[in-house]
C-alpha cells in the first residue's frame, strides 16, 4: 500500500495515546492568557483525530485532565470546564461526519453538573459511531485508576464472588476504566517533558514512547503522521528478541 501525506500508513497503531502538554507554555511565550492556548490546543484535538481516523487507528486516547490539574488557578479550572462544554457541543456534528465515537475515562465525581451532561449527551449521540473511538482522559489519574480496581476486586472476594486463587492481571485490567479496549500501542507527549505524569501507568507496559519539543498547540495532522512513521519503523519485542535475533 502507498504511503504520503493523505495515504494510509503500513503497521499503524491500533490504539493511540497522546498527553497534550506545553498550551500554558506556548500562551505564555506569546504573551497570552493560558486559557487561550487551550482554546488553541482544541484545533490540535480535532486534527489529530480527523487524521487518527483516516489513517486506520482504532482507538484514541487523550490525556485531557488529571487529577492533579485541580491544584491549578481556580480561574483556568473553571474555564477549562466551560471549554470542555462548549467544545463539545459546538463539535458534536462534526464527530458525527467523521464516525467518531465519544468514550470518557476518568471519575465523573467533582465535576461540573455542566460537564457531566454534555459528556453524557454526545456518548450517547456517538455510541454507533464506528470509525474510531476517542477516549478524552476526565479527571484521570492512573493511580487512583487502579486502585479503584483493586477495591473492585477485594469487594468480589469478599462476596465470594471470585476467589483469591482465580485472580490474573487480567482482573485488573477488567476493571479498569479502559477494559475491554486493546492497550495503547504508541504514546505521544507534546513538549519535550519525559514522564507519564500519572497516565495509563498499567496499560502502558509495552507501549512504544514518542517524545516531541513541539508545545501541544503547535502538533497538528502532519506532525501526527509524523509520529506514526516513526512508530512503523520500531521493531516490537514484548521482552522476547525479534526473529533475526533468534
Amino acid at each position: 500500500m502507498a504511503t504520503g501525506a493523505n495515504q494510509h500508513l503500513n503497521n499503524v497503531p491500533c490504539h493511540v495515546a497522546i498527553i497534550m502538554d506545553g498550551n500554558g507554555r506556548w500562551a505564555k511565550a506569546r504573551g497570552l492568557d493560558r486559557l487561550d492556548g487551550h482554546k488553541e490546543g482544541v484545533k490540535s484535538v480535532l486534527a489529530c483525530i480527523e487524521t487518527a481516523a483516516r489513517l486506520g487507528v482504532e482507538y484514541l486516547t487523550l490525556y485531557t485532565f488529571s487529577t492533579e490539574n485541580w491544584n491549578r488557578p481556580e480561574a483556568e479550572v473553571n474555564g477549562l470546564m466551560a471549554l470542555f462544554v462548549s467544545a463539545i457541543q459546538a463539535y458534536t456534528p462534526r464527530m458525527m461526519e467523521k464516525g467518531v465515537r465519544l468514550k470518557f475515562i476518568g471519575s465523573r465525581e467533582g465535576l461540573p453538573d455542566s460537564v457531566i451532561s454534555s459528556m453524557k449527551t454526545i456518548e450517547q449521540q456517538t455510541a454507533e459511531n464506528k470509525t474510531i473511538t476517542v477516549m478524552p482522559a476526565i479527571n484521570y489519574g492512573a493511580r487512583q485508576e487502579i486502585l479503584q480496581a483493586v477495591k473492585n476486586i477485594a469487594l468480589d472476594v469478599k462476596q465470594g464472588i471470585i476467589s483469591v486463587d482465580d485472580l490474573s492481571m487480567d482482573s485488573i485490567s477488567d476493571n479498569l476504566y479502559t477494559a475491554g479496549i486493546p492497550d495503547p500501542d504508541f504514546l505521544i507527549r507534546t513538549s519535550g517533558e519525559m514522564r507519564l505524569s500519572n497516565f495509563l501507568l498499567w496499560q502502558l507496559s509495552y507501549t512504544e514512547f514518542f517524545v516531541t519539543d513541539k508545545y501541544w498547540p503547535e502538533f497538528r495532522s502532519e506532525d501526527f503522521q509524523q509520529a506514526l512513521q516513526s512508530y512503523k519503523n520500531r521493531g516490537r519485542r514484548f521482552g522476547g528478541v525479534e526473529n533475526a535475533e533468534v
